[in-house]
């Protein structure tokens, strides 16, 4: 981790509490975010922080791919096909210091790290209800 063992305690101890959803919207307000500092990283051509959230960013994206149960719902595919696509154009992003392709990915994957929060309030409030339905029988 960092350099603050305070922090990374505080991390750590985080994530260790987090519930599945959370951990979700964690990992795609980090890519969103690996996405805005390289665009902005190019943008002022610091080109190793830029190239650092890139490969940080398409991690994320591989890890969201390889974890997608393609068997789960029929639209399952379809969003994997995008997670490749989003992974070959950071690569291209990359290899071309290119912050419109940054820009691209970014405007694919935010409408779905929106949706994806919504969900998770959803769930977060459904298995609250849940819990005090069952705290009070």
């Amino acid at each position: 981790m960092g350099t603050n063992p305070q922090r990374d305690r505080y991390l750590s101890d985080s994530l260790a509490t987090a519930s599945p959803q959370r951990l979700l919207t964690m990992l795609w307000d980090r890519l969103i975010l690996d996405l805005t500092v390289a665009e902005d990283s190019l943008g002022s051509g610091d080109l190793a922080t830029a190239s650092e959230r890139m490969l940080h960013a398409q991690d994320i994206v591989f890890e969201l791919r390889t974890s997608l149960r393609t068997d789960a719902w029929a639209g399952a595919h379809g969003l994997a096909a995008l997670y490749a696509y989003v992974e070959s154009r950071l690569v291209q992003a990359n290899i071309q210091k290119d912050a419109a392709i940054v820009i691209e990915c970014r405007g694919h994957l935010e409408p779905l790290r929106d949706a994806f929060r919504e969900a998770a309030d959803i769930v977060t409030a459904e298995q609250a209800e849940r819990a005090t339905l069952v705290a009070s029988a």
